[in-house]
């Protein structure tokens, strides 16, 4: 072979030796760009923005509204995917306002207000509208001039509890052979939704039995301030048939309190209804000292968070969303409860029932 075909050999050698390594740094980039991608896809996947939630809650004034502040915190983690600013406003109204503003500042995806009482909302909800942040209201309702100011509201239907209270307050005194019922009435704070249909239902079943009220002071879901309120009701009545109180931190209080005069509470002395049916409160309901006791199921927390989903994907939402509730005794001496044709069965309180209640 001559030197110029050698010389082709070697020249042909040096660009396919040229060709491979461009080849290989061209794979190298390729993959390397790959790798960019699925590091950045990753990246991205592990720096998807929480949702940020403020929550403004009443405060911690009974076992219920620890339990509903559980919920929440439960719900709304970290690990849930979830950035929760929680604000106990201590029963202050103008802490919540202060909590509000304090969201919009923050610019948080949503709001949600446990309001302290239904009214004085109008100029802080419109500054959330304004700031385009939807608000979501929790178990009390807010009443304001234009509805628009809040997306929807979670909550339970009080005074179709208090309905169902009396009810069986209605049941009680036919069964007793009672033409009426003294009642002395230990009311919620006033002002707050749950205050407001309790009473109305108690005022309202009142006035058509024939029953009467003695006298109504509020007792602001407390124990120790209901406590206060029996011991004056117990030195003015002497004929007591009926404690109506609007929660059982209310109910334990006058129980305390009766027991305290040297009175009996229960079949033998005088009868207390509840409301809320937690831990304690349905203890003492099987013990025989709550005769009735309504649940108000503080679970809010996956409700809200489906409703939040939703109007993530952009999908209406309902104006009122009502959580369930039943009723507990201590017997089925009343098994059913009616209102206008709608019926209830009643939960006879037991040791399993008692345990596995988490608030």
């Amino acid at each position: 072979m001559s030197e110029t075909g050698n010389g082709r050999k070697n020249w042909t050698r040096v660009v396919a030796a040229v060709g491979l390594v461009f080849l290989a740094v061209a794979g190298g980039i390729v993959l390397a760009n790959a790798n960019k991608v699925i590091n950045k896809t990753e990246k991205k996947d592990e720096e998807t923005p929480l949702i940020s939630i403020g929550f403004s809650q009443v405060g911690a004034e009974s076992e219920w509204r620890t339990g509903n502040s559980i919920s929440i915190k439960t719900t709304f983690s970290q690990k849930r995917g979830y950035d929760l600013i929680f604000k106990d406003a201590q029963q202050q109204q103008e802490q919540q306002i202060k909590a509000i503003r304090g969201f919009i500042q923050q610019d948080v995806n949503y709001i949600v207000l446990a309001p302290v009482v239904e009214t004085g909302w109008d100029t802080v909800l419109k500054e959330a509208k304004k700031a385009k942040i939807p608000v979501i209201i929790a178990d009390r309702q807010v009443k304001v001039k234009d509805d628009s100011l809040y997306t929807t509201w979670v909550g339970a239907d009080f005074y179709q509890e208090g309905q169902k209270a009396c009810s069986w307050m209605e049941q009680y005194a036919e069964r007793n052979k009672k033409k009426t019922l003294n009642i002395v009435h230990i009311m919620g704070t006033e002002g707050a939704t749950a205050q407001i249909g309790r009473t109305k239902a108690l005022e309202e079943a009142t006035k058509k039995n024939g029953w009467n009220i003695l006298e109504q002071q509020t007792g602001a879901f407390t124990q120790a301030k209901s406590h206060e309120v029996m011991e004056e009701y117990l030195k003015k009545y002497k004929d007591i048939d009926m404690v109506y109180c609007e929660n059982d931190s209310e109910a334990l209080g006058a129980i305390n309190a009766i027991e305290q005069a040297g009175k009996k509470v229960g079949t033998d002395g005088i009868q207390i209804i509840s409301f809320d049916a937690t831990r304690e409160g349905l203890a003492e309901v099987q013990n025989g000292k709550i005769a009735v006791d309504v649940e108000c199921n503080p679970d809010f927390g996956k409700k809200i968070e489906k409703i939040i989903k939703q109007l993530e994907y952009k999908r209406d939402v309902n104006k009122e969303y009502y959580i369930g509730d039943k009723i507990y005794t201590q017997n089925k001496s009343i098994s059913t409860i009616e209102i206008e044709k709608a019926k209830w069965s009643v939960t006879v309180v037991t040791d399993k029932i008692v345990k596995e209640r988490v608030y």
